[in-house]
């Protein structure tokens, strides 16, 4: 209907200047529904669940426990399945609170509208307060400031109306609206959609002025729903999933190689058949972290509570805190984001450039009088940054009538005098530069005594010029001018007149002598510069893509403390030219992006994650979706619109940016947590896979009986679920933290190797202080012997493999307690029951021994592998 004149648009919706009956309302609204966004059912706890389930750890798991109940070791299948619904239930409780904080949010949402409505045919129409659910195509509703745009609307009448779109197209300006009658016929009518100026949008917002409007698509068929539609799309595979899968599948080669093996070693050198086919099934579950799920979700959920209780961060997707601390780009967008989308003052130009005082003394008197006699429904923006900068100027005139901006004369008009004084009256005029330079003759070049000069066509170029240079820094201009007018005014006015506009009219425009300039710009966010600094202390690479003006941006981004070189601003139709490697290489160069479409902020994104890089996007409008969606982690913050909040995984439910900051903080802590458990459970449990598999070959008896080997498994899972509670070293949270899976082979293999010679020592030493080993006591004495130093063994790498500061209390004791339960078990009453019997006091004492030693390698080690790789993530 863009194209279509106002009565035909009214007659195609079967609606009229007075608004729909009550009863065509409600008849329409069966008809075409709530004015709604497409509802996104909730996700039920079953579906939560079996979400759990497609996680690589737990299929691996799963598999394990459907081979184990294969060979009928119930206990082994038993245990796993636990685990697999302990770590489900944690994720799904901790992701349900996620969305549970999440859909509070919502509640910020506008939920009325202003419509008018007739009752009957011949009853007048009535204006009242509905909710925007109950908006129906054919509706005339108004539209005042701050208002948001509840549907997609044609204007019928306007005044002084200009909209906020940065939510649709991330130009940080407002936009001027006003009805055309005929828009097929106008110059306009070319323009983007977005661009015309006829049309509101859902999504949008009222800045200044008020219009009345006809409803011409509600829900599902607003521009604002299409763009819902598109998070529906998935996104391709996070950090976190990539790490996961690659050490998933280094586990699983491994899982898979081990029983045939061991059932092959055990047939070729003793002769044993499928008797030990459990055995072979308990080392490969020996290799397994078991506990992975559960501890990965424990330190993720406890690390999501925690950002939500002390800095206000609501992560929706808990993977999600593993992706913010792998962060080492973050893409973001401007408007809304790093500034406030308000405008403040820069600065006050006398017209050769230089700062001064006056053009903004009569800028405050100009906003000031216009504001006091207008009669405006809400202040201008840019008369509030004004009168925010000047007070108190302007009080010691007295306002005689005023002309409010218009969208045509693109000027504000106040007329003023002085109080107790005869003599003409003073003509403030404040606007678009070109509008004013138009209307002036004369030019003021010092202060107020200074004589004024005409302006020849060179003065006339030279100040365009000026106001294009300020233009491409960024800043926002106003021209101010006055003239004087003879205070001869009619002492009355015709009643039907609003007060201030009889005695002023555009005709006394002319003729004026330009002052100087006024230069605003975006208000920066508060803690955005801050925020910034934090992030380059990080390792974080911080990135801007707008829709804004090259000039702006720049601005912007210097104002920030980003450093840019002049002439580095890469504008959307730049990238619209490249793809593949040459686009890659661009966006990694660049630091600001303008002119961007939705579609151009995505190819960035996309681009630099081809390259290597994990991604965050933080954006608040429907126009930063696609990146959104694109990067390895999209954020917003919390007055985002509705639909950015719903395909965010973070939400800053707080305005303060510097929580970018403290989520990223969180998700390296959470990230080294899961790192250490990694290191000291593969490094340990690979150490005794190579041990039973050397035993097995070497002993006549197998070294460790599946049921002990369960035991083992058990106590040490249950201590490793400290990990959750551990703190990193502060080297891993400098730098973006992964999980690189060729790391942790290399580490696994060197500190497995270090452990599996400590475990071999043992045999050596259980064979000289243990006679027997033939015969069931000698066996069980082996067993004992040899679970008493893998307990103790694992005590060890849990306080020594871990990089940095001191082991914390939780830690001490869980290593401090595994270490109990391998000294006192084979001595309690429970020992016979377990296969095992006392061992000789040599035995503790050579054990001792080979203990120091271990200690000692693994100290060693440790800290020549910081040397080389430092203590960050692996």
């Amino acid at each position: 209907m863009a194209g279509l004149t106002v009565l035909e648009v009214l007659r195609r919706l079967d609606s009229g200047p007075r608004g729909l009956l009550e009863t065509q309302a409600d008849h329409r609204l069966a008809h075409y529904g709530e004015n709604a966004l497409p509802a996104r059912r909730p996700v039920s706890w079953p579906a939560r669940f079996a979400r759990g389930l497609r996680d690589p750890f737990t299929g691996v798991l799963l598999c394990l426990g459907l081979v184990s109940a294969a060979v009928s070791s119930w206990g082994t299948a038993c245990v796993i399945t636990v685990l697999v619904l302990v770590s489900c239930a944690l994720r799904s409780r901790a992701e349900y609170r996620a969305d549970r904080s999440a859909a509070a949010l919502r509640e910020l949402i506008t939920t009325t509208a202003t419509v008018q409505r007739q009752a009957g045919p011949a009853s007048a129409p009535r204006t009242r307060e509905i909710p925007v659910d109950q908006l129906v195509p054919g509706d005339v509703i108004r539209l005042t400031p701050g208002d948001m745009v509840p549907a997609d609307l044609r204007l019928l009448r306007a005044s002084s109306l200009t909209v906020h779109q940065a939510a649709l197209t991330g130009e940080s300006k407002p936009v001027t609206k006003f009805p055309l009658d005929a828009p097929g016929r106008d110059p306009l009518a070319d323009a983007a959609l977005f661009e015309q100026p006829h049309l509101c949008f859902q999504g949008s917002s009222v800045a200044s002025g008020s219009g009345t409007a006809v409803v011409i698509a509600t829900g599902a068929g607003t521009r604002f729903a299409g763009a819902y539609g598109s998070t529906a799309r998935r996104r391709g595979e996070s950090a976190f999933d990539r790490s996961v899968n690659g050490i998933s599948w280094i586990l699983i080669r491994f899982m898979l190689l081990t029983p045939p093996l061991v059932l092959m070693a055990n047939a070729a050198l003793r002769g044993r058949g499928l008797e030990t086919l459990p055995f072979a099934v308990a080392v490969a579950v020996g290799l397994t972290p078991e506990m992975l799920p559960v501890v990965v979700t424990a330190v993720l959920a406890r690390g999501a509570t925690i950002l939500a209780r002390r800095h206000e961060v609501i992560v929706k997707r808990l993977p999600a805190l593993h992706d913010l601390g792998a962060i080492d780009v973050l893409c973001t967008d401007k408007t809304g984001t790093l500034t406030q989308d308000r405008p403040v003052l820069h600065c006050s130009l006398t017209p050769d450039g230089r700062p001064g005082p006056e053009p903004l003394h009569w800028a405050a008197v100009n906003s000031l009088w216009t504001l006091q006699l207008a009669d405006l429904p809400a202040p201008d923006p840019l008369d509030e940054a004004i009168l925010d900068a000047a007070e108190p100027e302007g009080y010691e005139y007295e306002g005689v009538a005023a002309l409010p901006f218009d969208p045509v004369r693109r000027l504000a008009g106040a007329l003023v005098r002085r109080p107790g004084r005869t003599g003409p009256h003073t003509l403030v005029v404040k606007g678009a530069p070109e509008d004013v330079l138009d209307r002036c003759t004369r030019v003021r070049t010092a202060g107020h005594d200074a004589e004024d000069t005409e302006i020849d066509s060179a003065a006339r170029q030279r100040l365009r010029e000026l106001v294009e240079a300020k233009a491409a820094q960024g800043l926002r201009l106003l021209a101010v001018a006055v003239t004087e007018l003879p205070a001869g005014l009619p002492a009355e006015l015709p009643a039907e007149l609003p007060a201030g506009r009889g005695r002023l009219t555009s005709a006394d425009e002319h003729g004026l002598t330009l002052t100087g300039f006024v230069a605003l710009s975006d208000a920066l966010a508060p803690t955005a510069p801050d925020a910034l600094t934090a992030l380059a202390r990080s390792g974080v690479a911080v990135k801007v893509l707008t829709g804004d003006h090259p000039g702006t941006a720049a601005a912007v981004c210097r104002d920030l403390g980003l450093a840019i070189d002049p002439g580095t601003v890469v504008t959307g139709d730049r990238i619209a030219e490249l793809s593949g490697p040459a686009l890659a290489e661009l966006a990694a160069r660049t630091t600001v992006f303008a002119r961007c479409t939705p579609e151009d902020k995505a190819r960035v994104v996309a681009a630099l994650r081809e390259s290597g890089y994990t991604t965050g996007f933080l954006g608040d409008g429907v126009n930063d979706l696609p990146a959104l969606q694109t990067a390895d982690i999209g954020l917003c913050p919390r007055d985002a619109v509705h639909v950015t909040r719903e395909a965010a995984d973070v939400v800053l439910a707080a305005k303060d940016l510097t929580a970018i900051g403290h989520a990223i903080a969180a998700g390296r802590h959470s990230t080294g947590n899961i790192v250490t458990y990694l290191r000291i459970t593969l490094s340990s449990n690979l150490g005794n896979v190579i041990a039973m598999l050397a035993a097995g070959l070497l002993l006549p008896f197998l070294p460790m009986l599946p049921a002990q080997v369960l035991l083992q498994n058990l106590c040490f899972d249950a201590a490793q679920l400290t990990f959750a509670l551990d703190r990193p070293a502060p080297a891993a949270l400098r730098g973006p933290a992964t999980l690189r899976p060729h790391a942790f082979l290399r580490y696994i293999t060197g500190f497995g190797l270090l452990n599996a010679t400590a475990d071999l020592a043992t045999f050596a030493i259980l064979t000289l202080t243990v006679p027997g080993s033939g015969h069931p006591a000698g066996q069980a004495a082996f067993h004992a012997g040899w679970f008493t130093e893998n307990l103790l063994t694992q005590a060890l790498v849990m306080l020594l493999l871990r990089a940095g500061r001191p082991a914390p209390a939780p830690i001490c004791l869980a290593a401090a307690a595994l270490a109990a339960i391998g000294l006192l078990l084979p001595l309690s009453p429970l020992a016979p029951a377990l296969g095992m019997i006392t061992l000789p006091g040599l035995y503790y004492l050579l054990l001792a021994s080979v203990l120091t030693l271990y200690g000692a390698g693994l100290a060693l080690a440790n800290a020549r592998h910081q040397r080389r790789y430092g203590d960050g993530s692996s």
